[in-house]
């Protein structure tokens, strides 16, 4: 362990920033580059950012892959995989979407993550 405080407080921790609960998957397109389309009014209240890498988690079927947002349209509450990613969903799967960011280590105890939580339509809780 190391002794030195200084050091410490220069450390760097990947912690939670934001997570989108429960979306339900509303589509699926194989052929289209990779990346999940999540409505752009989403993105932006979970803090979250177009091209921003996220880890995605089905709730459903218990598969998790990482990959980069398109900006969908606001109001639509889409939430499609696309890309070979799409092989892992299915239309109607209920996932979990998680952006990360680093923090020094004397950050982390003033921090809160933003936390979306969704019903069956994409609608916040």
């Amino acid at each position: 362990m190391n002794d030195n405080k200084e050091e410490e407080s220069y450390m760097y921790i990947c912690v939670l920033k934001s997570k989108i609960h429960n979306a339900t998957i509303t589509d699926t397109k194989i052929d289209y580059e990779g990346s999940i389309t999540i409505d752009t009014e989403l993105i932006e209240k979970a803090d979250m950012y177009p091209y921003e890498k996220v880890l995605v988690a089905d709730i459903t079927n218990g598969a998790r892959f990482e990959t980069y947002i398109i900006p969908g349209k606001a109001g639509s509450r889409e939430f499609c995989i696309n890309g070979a990613a799409a092989r892992l969903v299915e239309q109607g799967d209920k996932i979990i979407v998680m952006a990360f960011g680093w923090l020094l280590k004397d950050e982390i105890k003033d921090f809160t993550p933003v936390i979306l939580r969704l019903d069956d339509k994409n609608n916040i809780i």
